[in-house]
């Protein structure tokens, strides 16, 4: 293999998807080299082309309704020596990806088959291409199950997708990337479902692996907090189109682009105040030719204008929701007709207050109970233990019946807006459902105008209310959930991770706009996240959550300058911030672990 001539170079590629309105170019003549042992890191908005990218090299794109129309993408390949991948075969692709190119996907629930063990997964790729045995790719797999830092590797070899939390479907991806020791690995944001701990620990054994194993890594991101940990050279795509690229400490110094600048003001960071988060159109617009231009001044809403320090607080009469003592626990079943004499105790015994028009943030690693506590407040997950009293109702102990009319005033935006749309039906139904079901407003006309002034309220327009779900990016689909969470005009929201999975740009978006909805309705958020810097913006309280128990809270200002759990200490050491000095100790870290290899 020749080291002084880049190990993948993309030139001119061109990919083309039908529609029923035409053709769309997702990617638009775009170049680049990817060197020896070098990470280079391709940002941009959803749509910007960075994925279908990456599926191009990996020959994934599926044809029809995609295509690759043009360009050439040439790999030195152990196997074929220099060869252009897009003139392989099918059997000649097998032989490359998965052991010289490895992609770790964005969705894990997708990409792992449901059907199969996570162990059995990873042990395939072992088989077919290291041809080891059986029990030589187990042992294999329980020490890459150990290096992604996955608990329990033994029980999660055998345990199916379906069963592990979201961060753990993503390492067991991570570590089936990592099998057979590939020479280019492909991560398409590899660390969006994982909390900031474990996030660390990934990026830290993503250098590891590109330093021990001569890897080159291509990793996708909407996150610059994390480019700066981990890249070398930065790619800025925008709708097709490469706009810029260069080192990581020119990109994030001086950076040149518009659309450069704006994705990196959109970033919530642990030092900035509670008020508003520029977004992309604050920087730049796009004329009638396409062309884009700078603006010079950038308008601040008139939401933000108007709030001043003596802005409403929360009113601290009375809470409107207490959590008392609560527990839930899920019992560990050794066989079909044993009884259960172990728990998993997700929460264990959790007690706070929160007070009408409060955010209250609820922080933590993947499996410390927060989303399953959240679940339980709406009794969407039956306690096993304790009170919950929502308006000095206890709704504990409530039948299925008064807690489904009480479910009126509290509401959740979950996760994944995807999977909690009904694809089959219109966003319009969607919206309007609920009204139905709690009898909101006397005639069909009338619920339908109020859907119309819900999709605007949330930047959409009565042109989307016939869609469905699939006709819509992540962010809509996002902003579409919070639409239906206000149309029965809650007093209360649980937000569950509802800007996880957002880039950069659209989670500015989604958070100015829930900022915006708590001052006109009055509403009381409880926030669920494990992005700290989301929480600190987010947030006039923040709990701590490790193990199901709630192990420091306190106001935002508080708990991010001085921190009293050790826990929380580790949780802040752990956030990528993206700072100059940051970059140039990763940097250096990088360089001094080359220099130690060779």
């Amino acid at each position: 293999m020749n080291k002084s001539k880049p190990l993948l170079e993309v030139k001119n590629l061109e990919v083309r998807f039908l529609s029923g309105r035409g053709a769309v170019t997702a990617v638009d003549n775009i170049s680049f080299t990817l060197n020896h042992q070098e990470t280079i890191a391709i940002v941009g908005e959803s749509g910007s082309g960075k994925s279908v990218t990456s599926l191009s090299i990996m020959q994934l794109i599926q044809q029809p309704p995609g295509k690759i129309a043009g360009g050439e993408i040439f790999f030195q390949s152990n196997t074929f020596g220099q060869v252009d991948l897009l003139q392989l075969n099918d059997k000649q692709l097998q032989k490359v990806r998965g052991n010289e190119i490895s992609m770790i996907f964005q969705e894990p629930m997708t990409s792992l088959n449901p059907v199969f063990t996570c162990g059995s997964q990873v042990a395939e790729v072992l088989i077919w291409h290291q041809k080891l045995t059986d029990q030589e790719a187990k042992e294999r797999t329980l020490s890459l199950f150990e290096r992604v830092r996955l608990p329990r590797p033994e029980k999660i070899f055998k345990a199916y997708p379906h069963e592990i939390s979201g961060g753990q479907k993503q390492r067991v991806m991570i570590a089936m990337a990592m099998a057979c020791k590939p020479a280019v690995v492909i991560a398409d944001e590899p660390t969006t479902a994982l909390d900031v701990t474990v996030q660390a620990h990934i990026l830290e054994l993503l250098n590891e692996l590109r330093i021990q194993n001569n890897t080159s890594i291509i990793f996708i991101t909407h996150d610059l907090g994390v480019v700066a940990e981990i890249a070398d050279r930065v790619i800025v795509m925008y709708k097709g189109k490469v706009v810029e690229q260069g080192g990581v400490m020119e990109i994030f110094t001086n950076p040149q682009h518009p659309y450069t600048q704006a994705l990196l003001a959109c970033r919530p960071k642990l030092s900035l105040g509670k008020k508003y988060l520029p977004i992309v159109s604050d920087f730049m617009g796009v004329d009638a030719s396409g062309n884009i231009y700078k603006k010079e001044t950038i308008s601040t809403p008139e939401f933000v204008i108007k709030e001043t320090d003596s802005s409403p607080k929360p009113q601290q009469e009375k809470p409107i929701l207490t959590v008392d003592n609560l527990q839930v626990y899920f019992p560990i079943r050794k066989g079909l007709f044993t009884r259960s004499s172990e728990f998993i105790k997700a929460v264990d015994g959790v007690s706070f207050s929160v007070f009408p028009q409060e955010t209250i943030a609820l922080v933590g690693e993947s499996g410390c109970g927060k989303t399953t506590l959240g679940r339980a407040l709406l009794r969407l997950v039956k306690p096993t233990g304790g009170n919950i009293y929502f308006n000095n109702l206890n709704i504990a102990g409530l039948s299925d019946e008064a807690m489904r009319k009480t479910r009126k005033n509290f509401q959740m935006i979950f996760q994944d807006p995807y999977a909690s749309l009904n694809p089959m039906q219109t966003i319009g139904d969607a919206l309007i459902e609920p009204m139905r079901v709690h009898k909101v407003l006397l005639t069909e006309k009338e619920r339908r105008e109020k859907v119309y002034e819900l999709l605007e309220k949330v930047n959409l327009g009565p042109e989307h209310f016939h869609r469905y779900p699939h006709e819509f990016s992540g962010g809509q689909r996002q902003r579409i959930s919070i639409a239906r969470a206000l149309a029965l005009e809650p007093k209360c929201i649980i937000c569950d991770e509802s800007v996880s999975a957002l880039d950069v740009s659209v989670q500015a978006q989604v958070l100015n706009l829930l900022n915006k909805l708590k001052r006109e309705y009055g509403i009381t958020y409880i926030f669920i996240t494990h992005d700290l810097a989301v929480a600190r913006f987010m947030a006039d309280k923040i709990l701590v959550m490790q193990a199901g128990k709630i192990v420091e809270s306190g106001t935002a200002e508080a708990i991010y300058t001085n921190p009293q759990h050790p826990y929380t200490r580790t949780l802040l050491a752990a956030i990528p911030k993206g700072e100059i000095e940051d970059i140039k100790n990763a940097l250096e870290k990088r360089e001094t672990m080359l220099r130690q290899q060779v």
